[in-house]
């Protein structure tokens, strides 16, 4: 399997250790981390795949119970184990992994960024949003239910438990600014405890029936669709809820590398998770009347108080690692231009990757609040959860094929071959989530189709403002106006922040004309985000020089990083770019943007692109430029 790796270079050299020590601490960090997500589905994943059972025929057969774990157990070796673990985690960009990262890997080995990749990407991204605002909803809930089955609270605690699911939520969102390095240390013991407790209850009750071993034969997972085709096509849809997660082995690749995360999910959580749901489907063959929780039903009276305790805990870290998740993913779409500039924040000196983005966070929390008050419950959030993890799981097996097919240079046929089950598995499951749309699994669908609009706006309106503003005075032409007819020389130097060097840039172009002055030095300073995560010092600048007094300064970041003008101009300078700090000024354009009818977009696309462009960070703020040498000029511009 060596031949599909794309692009093996690490993002970051310093970033993993390839040390022994290393290797372990990096597989215990994505034990708390990576798996937070996939590792609280035994709350709930095998109570819905079987009620679904109890509810059509009133009864679950042993026969039914074994077959609706085999096509658990099965499902997590097939797109878990092999899907994941095994071909996506070879597809990596420079080290990391992700849908939007696949898209920019494939975009690079075209050349091109076509609008089909795009709207994968998009697509993609979507969904994650979608999915990122059900997990911490379904997970918290799921785990704070397993109060009402704590003996003395049976029948009393009921009330209690959506407020204090609320105030867990809150609280998580609100220690966001604070950054997750403090608990974080916590994430990777508080879930190796947790799986070895998944695994132990599991032994646990395995005794009381050896007979659901025969899961691991899948011939009983065939046997209990066809036996049962409409109710097995049904059922197909609460047991993906086994492997909603998934997406977090590929896309977390670049803080952690492949090695510690398959060797992680092989050595430990597989085999946690397969005896956890072999266990509750013997002690429920056992005991049918644990069929309502068999999760917290596996453990002794004694200890249930404890395993609520720890599967909360385990809740709020799959609920930290996804929140994490969604702001990686919204600094790479602003880095590949799918989204506006946002406020980041670093929350780490040691550990770059570690940021806070507050729109993002409150946008989640409000989301997060909304679908745990509106849906009232696991068993009804159940039935939203996985539709939008099946979009996004598809659109990163499309992505994968054009990997393996442009960059990694095998034959297309192959590329189609080796992922071709999987994209039928992936549509049979879709095919069965599409059957939740009615009972809640339209609102991920929603969420995720609004994400993907206001990203294609951005896109789009950003494309056509570019093409407006490649009509302005070119940089030659504005040359010649100054051969002809010179300006007043001033003393210091002036950067001027532009998307195209090619052309004179809008604030250069007012300094001109309303101060009717020149700096004796002019830089015309340009920033870019390359294809790959990071990219290195090295290769970081690129100086020319038009004539004496004039540069053009490109600085290159990658879509996981934060563009730090400061820094690169330092670079810049021991690459002899001449300039003082204290003697220098920055002009940025501060375009006031108004609707026409001759934009290309429909008009409420305009107004949404205006409304976007209004509430976007200051590209002060966002490429860290010292406010006390900013100058901005505006200009009305119609789009």
């Amino acid at each position: 399997m060596t031949t599909l790796t794309a692009d093996s270079s690490p993002a970051n050299p310093a970033a993993i250790d390839h040390t022994k020590r290393g290797f372990w601490g990096l597989t215990l960090a994505a034990i708390g981390v990576v798996y937070g997500d996939i590792g609280t589905s035994p709350l709930y994943a095998f109570r819905e795949s079987i009620t679904h059972v109890v509810q059509r025929n009133g009864a679950a057969t042993n026969a039914e119970i074994i077959g609706v774990i085999s096509l658990m157990l099965w499902s997590l070796i097939a797109v878990v184990t092999i899907k994941y673990a095994t071909i996506l985690l070879r597809l990596d960009n420079r080290g990391e992994g992700g849908t939007l990262s696949l898209m920019a890997l494939v975009q690079r080995a075209l050349g091109k960024r076509t609008p089909f990749i795009l709207i994968i990407g998009l697509a993609g991204a979507g969904l994650f949003y979608g999915d990122a605002m059900l997990t911490p909803a379904i997970s918290v809930l799921s785990a704070i239910e397993g109060l009402a089955v704590l003996p003395g609270l049976t029948g009393h605690v009921e009330p209690f438990i959506m407020p204090v699911t609320l105030g867990i939520l809150i609280a998580l969102f609100l220690v966001q600014r604070h950054g997750s390095g403090i608990v974080g240390a916590w994430f990777g013991p508080i879930c190796i405890l947790w799986f070895t407790v998944l695994g132990g209850l599991g032994l646990m009750h395995l005794s009381q029936e050896w007979s659901v071993l025969a899961a691991f034969n899948p011939l009983n997972a065939i046997n209990f669709l066809l036996n049962h085709a409409g109710l097995g096509f049904i059922v197909l849809g609460s047991v993906f809820l086994t492997v909603t997660g998934a997406e977090a082995l590929y896309a977390d690749m670049g803080h952690f590398g492949r090695k510690p995360i398959s060797r992680a999910w092989m050595w430990l959580v597989f085999p946690a998770l397969a005896l956890n749901y072999l266990g509750q489907g013997a002690m429920v063959i056992a005991n049918p009347s644990t069929i309502s929780n068999p999760f917290f039903f596996m453990a002794p009276q004694a200890w249930r108080p404890a395993l609520v305790v720890l599967a909360t805990a385990a809740t709020i870290i799959a609920s930290q690692a996804v929140i994490s998740g969604a702001y990686s993913l919204t600094q790479q779409a602003i880095q590949l231009g799918l989204l506006p500039r946002m406020r980041i924040l670093q929350t780490s000196e040691r550990h770059h990757g570690q940021i806070y983005m507050p729109q993002v966070n409150y946008m989640l929390m409000l989301g997060v609040l909304f679908m745990t008050f509106s849906f009232g419950s696991s068993t009804a959030l159940g039935s939203a959860y996985g539709v939008s993890v099946i979009g996004a799981m598809i659109t990163s097996s499309m992505l994968a094929i054009l990997a393996i097919w442009k960059v990694s240079k095998r034959p297309l046929w192959f590329a189609i071959a080796l992922m071709a089950p999987f994209i039928l598995i992936e549509l049979i499951f879709a095919a069965s989530n599409l059957t939740k749309i009615f009972s809640g699994g339209l609102v991920p669908l929603i969420i995720a189709a609004g994400f993907i609009l206001v990203m294609w706006t951005w896109v789009r309106g950003s494309r056509l403002l570019h093409e407006q503003t490649r009509r302005d005075v070119s940089l030659q032409q504005m040359l010649a106006t100054l051969e002809i007819s010179p300006p007043t020389r001033v003393r210091g130097t002036a950067i001027f922040l532009t998307a195209d060097p090619q052309a004179a840039p809008t604030a250069l172009m007012h300094n001109l004309k309303h101060n009717q002055v020149l700096h004796e030095r002019i830089i015309l300073l340009s920033v870019r985000t390359a294809p790959t995560p990071r990219v290195n010092d090295s290769d970081r600048v690129n100086i020319e020089t038009v004539r004496d007094d004039i540069q053009i300064v490109s600085l290159s970041f990658g879509f996981m990083e934060t563009p730090n003008v400061i820094r690169g101009l330092t670079l810049a300078r021991d690459k002899g770019l001449a300039f003082d700090i204290m003697k220098t000024s920055f002009f940025l354009s501060r375009r006031a943007l108004v609707p026409t009818d001759k934009s290309g977009m429909p008009r409420w696309q305009d107004l949404l692109f205006i409304f976007l462009a209004r509430n976007s960070s200051s590209a002060t703020e966002f490429f860290h430029i010292p406010t006390s040498r900013v100058v901005e000029l505006g200009a009305q511009v119609a789009v």
